[in-house]
């Protein structure tokens, strides 16, 4: 067999084979649309609003953010998701499907969508009623300046009085509710995962096999907290204005809530 190393560098490189889309096929698209709405009712945006997915990956959140009636843009550093997302929103515009389950959707609109890769790190060339951030897309950098220059560049792509959210891992929780060891199989594939809170990162080390390769992938987050959160939109001059520990929109707990999801402006 032979082995396959590719934790350098991991969220260029992970983010864009088929294993992650494998690994993470069963995440709930449900709770996330779910999300979305409650989101955009929460900011009030009208439907001309336009809206950038940052670090959008494949673009499914994008797409059910444009089925809501908003213009999207999604961006991400990655050049296959992009052109998945890509691929995928001309097969859903030529073979539109009725939603019959959520009436609040409407059928994609194509020219009020578009996928571009971006460096999060950098302003994007246009701005926005809102950016949004989402699930966990976030505190993968090598350097930890790359976190401020994310909240420079967000409050740079802002209109003003528009509105960005993050919607981040509650880091405290997670640590204290780590599960060191787990296997999943999916499509054949057994992966083992191990995790570990080391250096102020959460890591999960992936290993499986497939087609006689022995694989291994280094995921590394930030185990930020709304302390840095805060400290970063100080530096940064945006305004938080609320907080929220679940994709329900309630009060955030440090102690028991799952997620932090911050709503800032400019």
């Amino acid at each position: 067999m032979s082995n396959v190393n590719t934790s350098d560098q991991w969220f260029a490189s992970w983010f864009d084979t088929p294993y992650y889309h494998i690994l993470y096929r069963d995440r709930d698209y449900t709770e996330a649309g779910q999300f979305m709405q409650r989101l955009t009712q929460r900011l009030k945006l009208s439907k001309d609003a336009h809206i950038m997915d940052l670090a959008c990956g494949r673009g499914r959140h994008s797409m059910y953010l444009n089925k809501l009636g908003y213009r999207v843009t999604g961006v991400d550093l990655s050049d296959s998701s992009i052109a998945f997302a890509k691929a995928e929103l001309r097969k859903t515009t030529s073979t539109p499907s009725i939603n019959e389950e959520n009436t609040e959707l409407n059928p994609i609109d194509a020219s009020r969508i578009e996928f571009h890769v971006h460096n999060m790190t950098v302003p994007y060339d246009q701005t926005f009623d809102a950016v949004f951030n989402l699930f966990t897309s976030f505190g993968y950098f090598d350097d930890a300046a790359d976190n401020l220059k994310t909240i420079e560049a967000i409050k740079s792509n802002l209109k003003p009085g528009g509105y960005a959210v993050i919607d981040f891992m509650n880091a405290h929780y997670v640590v204290e509710n780590l599960v060191k060891e787990n296997s999943k199989t999916e499509e054949g594939i057994t992966f083992h995962n191990s995790r570990r809170f080391e250096n102020g990162f959460i890591y999960k080390d992936i290993k499986f096999t497939d087609n006689d390769h022995d694989y291994h992938f280094t995921e590394r987050v930030s185990a930020l907290t709304l302390e840095d959160f805060q400290s970063y939109f100080a530096a940064a001059g945006v305004e938080l204005i609320d907080v929220y520990g679940n994709y329900q929109l309630e009060d955030y707990n440090q102690e028991t809530s799952d997620r932090l999801i911050m709503i800032f402006r400019n």
